[in-house]
């Protein structure tokens, strides 16, 4: 799998902004994921005249799988709400130049919505352009910074996908001592997803993460909900299995002794897993993600890994597209969930070895919704 950068569509390095992150997920059916609406906008679809309503998809890339999900899904709402949907991306990630000419395209045609995964902050001009032609612009998977450049961001609780594994976790453990490795994205840059994930996790096993933006700051050792834990250690992965095999590499390093992985995203647990299973260490170690993609939920029935926090990027794409057409047609627009400043689109948790008192889904059925292939 690529790097987190472009597979994953994480954001650019940035300061910490809320992002959905992305955690959270409700589950789908179009395709890899669900256009059920359920943002509780009103109206018809279609417009009031029963035109069709234009509407502009703008992606980080269109090569990447979580992507592409986002692209069937949007099509596949469009068709339902007399859409005309047009989609555009960046030739790559951080490619904002391509997307500022599709903004001031979707401008020109007078579309009435704008549904975007920005590549970076220099977008953010011509959003707000768009916006005051009167332009609903919805920021899919990461809020934008500041967020309120998007009128709505929809996406995953990334936190509350954290504390799944790590509630799941906690129980697994079933008391014992847990030695902890910690594969996060970065260790000298600030990206909200990575605070989120990371501190969720901590937060399922009954750690405080003692800060709000920094990751490492929990105290090395002390009790989790079920026992005593010790930190391992923090190694940044840039979210790629290269990163995930050199980061698990220097844990074990660190300390052989190690039964517990969380990982920021599949590609990082699948190279710590590497490195485990180079090392003759594998067996009795949880392994922990966050992703939900088809090929990811896979190795849950291989035993790799322990359970993935699933997320749904196509769900993001359809809701927003519903959200628009309705709005067009003199329908409200969308709110955000409560408690929340983003749309939360849902998350589960998914794993072959379900545990009394957990809630769980198997990869069989995680997979009826997955993203990817």
């Amino acid at each position: 799998m690529p790097n987190i950068l472009s597979y994953r569509g994480f954001p650019k390095p940035r300061a910490l902004a809320l992002a959905a992150g992305v955690t959270a997920l409700a589950v789908a059916a179009a395709g890899c994921s669900s256009s059920k609406n359920t943002s509780g906008t009103g109206g018809t679809a279609g417009g009031s005249s029963g035109k069709s309503v234009g509407v502009s998809l703008i992606l980080k890339t269109l090569t990447n799988p979580y992507f592409v999900s986002m692209e069937k899904d949007a099509k596949t709402a469009a068709a339902k709400d007399n859409v005309k949907l047009t989609v555009a991306a960046g030739k790559q990630d951080g490619d904002t130049q391509s997307q500022i000419t599709a903004i001031d395209n979707a401008i020109s045609r007078g579309d009435k919505g704008i549904l975007i995964t920005t590549n970076g902050d220099a977008v953010n001009a011509a959003l707000n352009q768009a916006k005051k032609a009167g332009i609903f612009v919805i920021a899919l998977d990461t809020a934008p910074n500041p967020p309120s450049t998007a009128d709505i961001t929809y996406a995953t609780d990334n936190e509350a996908a954290g504390k799944l594994d790590g509630q799941y976790a906690a129980k697994a453990l079933g008391g014992k001592k847990a030695v902890i490795a910690m594969l996060d994205l970065f260790n000298n840059q600030v990206v909200s997803v990575d605070i989120q994930r990371d501190h969720g996790f901590l937060e399922g096993l009954g750690i405080n993460p003692n800060s709000t933006t920094q990751n490492g700051k929990e105290a090395p050792s002390g009790s989790y909900s079920g026992g005593e834990y010790q930190i391992a250690c923090h190694q940044p992965t840039q979210g790629a299995i290269d990163g995930g095999r050199t980061a698990m590499e220097n844990c074990l390093s660190a300390n052989p002794n190690i039964n517990v992985v969380y990982a920021i995203n599949e590609p990082a647990a699948e190279g710590g897993y590497n490195a485990l299973k180079a090392a003759g260490k594998q067996n009795g170690v949880l392994i922990f993600a966050i992703d939900g993609s088809c090929a990811g939920l896979k190795f849950l029935g291989t035993g790799e890994f322990t359970a993935d926090a699933v997320q749904y990027p196509g769900k993001m794409a359809s809701l927003g597209v519903d959200a628009i057409a309705k709005l067009a047609a003199g329908g409200s627009k969308p709110t955000t969930s409560a408690g929340l400043s983003f749309f939360n689109t849902g998350t589960a948790l998914a794993t072959d070895k379900p545990l009394g008192g957990v809630t769980s889904e198997t990869s069989a059925t995680a997979a009826q919704a997955c993203w990817g292939s």
